[in-house]
């Protein structure tokens, strides 16, 4: 038993035995944690400052997301022209700014709703820049046979931060009010809220620490033409390659009706099950606990592209089971298997585009990952909010039906194209040649990675 377990533990962390890689998974798990409690804290400022207001919240996710839908392919070209970890620095520095105002405001007392509705829309444009570049910097610490690892075990420090987050909130925001009130009751309950602000500036310091110090290994960067050149030569590659278009279709498809998880839980836990904090937290950490899982049992396979499949299905059958829950307690078991399909699926997605993608095009590349997948945000929520009113034409249990059927049409419609196991980059004579021909070669067949082994009888590798 403990033999095995000690080769389980192996096997699921092994990218974590690259020394750089350690230490820069280390300081964005911590990092994170500040973020989720800023993130938490931040929704319940909003509350307080517009007396319960779901509009307002609803506007501040807005100015957070719409920056990842707009920017984000001007921001993959940026990434693959700029060196990282100038990228990097920047967009940290720009997010501890805005966490210092935050929390300095919201100490004093002179924080409004304008305010964190502009320094959301600050934090949005930096996220923007910010997420294609974490996304393509993991093969700088680890060789290529360990990508997949690393892909699932940033995915879970995402997740394992989300959970501890919210589930020291309260502690932190009980602790700020003791630490902060001064100046009468009706003003110390938002100024206590300071005090996770200034925890997230303090693991913010930590990360740009970690940034500066390491050894970012020398790569190929863009050339001097055009920035809208540069984004076009992404685009040509992602239509040339059917693995990673494929893909990202998906993913689009199914950020705008599954993986609306931020308006589906909360709205179910009020309207639905009628719980109060206490039991949104709850449905919150039992969807936190499965995506966990699910990120957890990724790093332990030898190739996660293999579950896109399958982590899909999971995700829409478990979604269907949470809208027809009579309970809130078996509600919140169901959505830890929703939160394990999401994992696995996203996870698999991230693996197949990353172990297709050149390093080359890599920034470009990222940054249209996170456009299908943040980017999709925004206008996804409006739809599964209006599909799940209570006001609205079906109600939340047949509207969630509905977005589960769709989710499940998605998955359909491209379930023969998917790739089924771990792939291989193309070679830059393959990036070259697409490149020259604008998308291929005359009578050249398309550019898709073979999967692992297939093919290997027929002919040599380049």
């Amino acid at each position: 038993m403990l033999v095995a377990a000690q080769a389980w533990r192996v096997k699921t962390f092994r990218a974590l035995r690259h020394p750089n890689y350690r230490r820069y998974w280390f300081s964005q798990l911590l990092s994170l944690v500040g973020s989720w409690m800023q993130s938490t804290a931040q929704s319940y400022l909003v509350l307080e400052l517009t007396n319960n207001n779901a509009a307002a919240l609803g506007w501040v996710t807005a100015a957070q997301f719409t920056p990842s839908l707009l920017l984000s392919l001007f921001a993959g070209a940026i990434v693959d022209r700029v060196p990282r970890r100038r990228v990097l620095m920047s967009t940290q520095i720009t997010l501890m700014i805005t966490a210092i105002i935050l929390a300095i405001t919201t100490h004093l007392g002179l924080v409004s709703f304008e305010l964190v509705l502009i320094l959301a829309g600050i934090s949005g444009i930096a996220n923007a820049f910010d997420m294609p570049a974490r996304q393509s910097m993991v093969v700088d610490f680890v060789p290529r046979e360990d990508v997949p690892n690393a892909v699932a075990l940033n995915s879970l420090s995402f997740n394992v931060s989300r959970t501890l987050g919210q589930a020291v909130f309260g502690g932190v925001a009980a602790l700020g009010v003791a630490l902060f009130a001064g100046r009468g009751a009706a003003s110390s309950s938002i100024e206590g809220l300071a005090f996770p602000f200034y925890l997230n500036v303090v693991s913010f310091g930590l990360v740009i620490y970690v940034l500066a110090t390491l050894p970012f290994p020398a790569r190929e960067v863009g050339g001097q033409r055009a920035v809208i050149d540069d984004i076009k030569e992404g685009l040509r590659y992602v239509r040339a390659t059917p693995n990673i278009a494929v893909t990202m279709v998906l993913v689009a498809l199914l950020s705008l009706t599954a993986i609306n998880f931020n308006v589906i839980i909360p709205y179910f836990a009020r309207a639905v099950y009628n719980l109060r904090e206490g039991g949104f937290g709850a449905m919150n950490a039992a969807f936190g606990v499965g995506a966990m899982v699910g990120a957890l049992w990724q790093a332990s396979q030898a190739d996660p592209a293999k579950n896109l499949r399958s982590g899909a299905i999971i995700l829409i059958i478990s979604l269907a089971v949470f809208a027809l829950t009579p309970s809130a307690l078996l509600a919140s078991l169901v959505l830890a298997v929703c939160g394990f399909g999401m994992l696995t699926f996203l996870i698999s997605a991230n693996s197949t585009v990353q172990l297709t993608v050149p390093n080359a095009l890599r920034g470009r590349v990222m940054s249209l990952y996170s456009l299908v997948l943040a980017g999709m945000g925004p206008p996804g929520a409006l739809l599964v909010s209006y599909l799940i009113d209570k006001s609205g034409p079906l109600g939340p249990r047949q509207g969630l039906i509905v977005v589960g059927v769709l989710a499940l049409l998605a998955v359909v419609a491209v379930w023969r194209r998917l790739p089924r196991g771990m792939t291989r980059a193309e070679t830059p004579l393959e990036v070259a040649q697409a490149v020259q021909a604008g998308t291929l070669e005359a009578g050249k067949k398309p550019m898709q990675a073979p999967v692992m082994g297939e093919g290997e009888s027929k002919k040599a590798a380049p």
